[in-house]
């Protein structure tokens, strides 16, 4: 038996008593990947991304574990109810214009004491202001660092497009204006590096594309080190008590902590090890997230068809957004119906073996988007489930 036929019957056993669709997350994989992202980050901790969890129970579990500390989290209602639940220290990793919840961040010192706030602009600050409706609390402020690499000039940018501060003199720019302006202070910086952290430079059967990444992301590494380092030294000349600088992400965990400037790891997604993070030659996680459909129809051989699954994640349409059949190995999808939104038929010799009401398991393509599909994660230890927890969903929080 195969180690993933033996994880399919270690599942399969676990949710014997339960229908599907359903979710799980197997502890000792999940346990196993945080321990890779500490080892990786080389004694700096890691602040944990709340988008690719989006559980409140599994958030609490990883930041007990030595090495990880605090919250990077995707909206300002989520900031807020994460505040309001306990969580001590939130980053929110995106400037927003939720003017209630500006006001709310502004009048209540226990929020205003955890959250902090991303900013790349002005207006952002005139717009909170013009939100604070009598709310006198000072405001944590993050500024973001754009990291996209680019050349000839500008004309050729790689990398996404964030924040539009990406010089050094910039982002001091607008250090002095916050350390200047009543009712801010300015305690971070952050800069994510997403096409070095989040894009696969080992695709099976691309040789040429891999290596191309790979090389650009070694050029990319080099370049962004430099300027982060420059863009640090020009805060730190208005903000010399700069609390923290935040950088990487799961695929690039253990170069973004060689940089001195750096103090501080963003990393969520290698928790769960969704499908998009097989293709890195820095680690190798183990998939702990899954959710399994049931068969429901037996249409021909080598084929069935189960219910539901078309659960594509956010990003550039493509093949590569689809979650993938995983247990048992050797299904694939009919390329003329792919993953569809009430039954999705699979092809190949495993479907001849599965009977109605069998279960195949399936792996996100994202991490925390699986959550969007789920009120409850089912905790897998072993061969049993010992405890089903709420996603974001279940405690009836969709944020975005």
């Amino acid at each position: 038996m195969t180690a993933r036929a033996a994880d399919r019957a270690r599942y399969d056993r676990a949710t014997a008593h339960l229908d599907a669709p359903l979710a799980i997350v197997d502890l000792a994989a999940f346990d196993a990947n945080a321990a890779d992202l500490v080892r990786r980050a080389g004694g700096k901790p890691v602040r944990v991304a709340s988008k690719s969890v989006r559980c409140r129970a599994l958030l609490e579990r990883v930041l007990a574990m030595e090495g990880f500390q605090g919250v990077m989290s995707y909206t300002l209602a989520e900031s807020l109810w994460l505040a309001r639940s306990g969580f001590g220290d939130v980053l929110l990793a995106y400037p927003s214009a939720d003017r209630a919840g500006f006001a709310e961040l502004t009048s209540d010192p226990k929020p205003a004491a955890a959250v902090t706030v991303m900013v790349d602009d002005v207006a952002q600050l005139d717009l909170i202001d013009a939100a604070r409706d009598g709310g006198r609390e000072v405001v944590r402020v993050c500024l973001e660092l754009d990291t996209s690499l680019k050349l000839l000039g500008g004309r050729v940018r790689i990398g996404a497009r964030r924040s539009p501060l990406h010089s050094p003199a910039r982002l001091g720019a607008l250090a002095r204006a916050v350390a200047g302006r009543p009712g801010f202070r300015l305690v971070g910086i952050m800069a994510y590096e997403g096409h070095i952290a989040g894009v696969g430079d080992a695709v099976a059967g691309r040789p040429l594309r891999s290596r191309a990444v790979r090389l650009m992301q070694g050029a990319a590494r080099r370049e962004l080190a430099e300027r982060r380092a420059a863009a640090v030294r020009e805060v730190r000349a208005a903000v010399p008590d700069l609390e923290f600088v935040n950088g990487g992400g799961t695929g690039s965990v253990q170069h973004t902590a060689a940089e001195d400037a750096v103090t501080e790891i963003a990393a969520g997604s290698g928790l769960y090890v969704p499908r998009l993070f097989d293709n890195y030659t820095s680690f190798r996680g183990r998939p702990a997230a899954l959710f399994a459909q049931p068969v429901v129809r037996r249409p021909g051989v080598g084929a069935v068809t189960v219910l539901g699954g078309g659960y594509p994640a956010s990003g550039a349409a493509g093949r590569d957004r689809l979650p993938v059949p995983y247990l048992p190995e050797g299904l694939a999808y009919d390329p003329q119906e792919g993953a569809g939104e009430v039954q999705t038929p699979l092809l190949g010799a495993a479907a001849d073996d599965l009977l109605i009401g069998d279960r195949v398991w399936f792996r996100h393509a994202k991490a925390g988007e699986l959550c969007e599909r789920f009120d409850a994660l089912h905790l897998v230890e072993g061969d049993t489930v010992t405890a089903t927890v709420p996603t974001y969903r279940g405690e009836g929080h969709t944020f975005l």
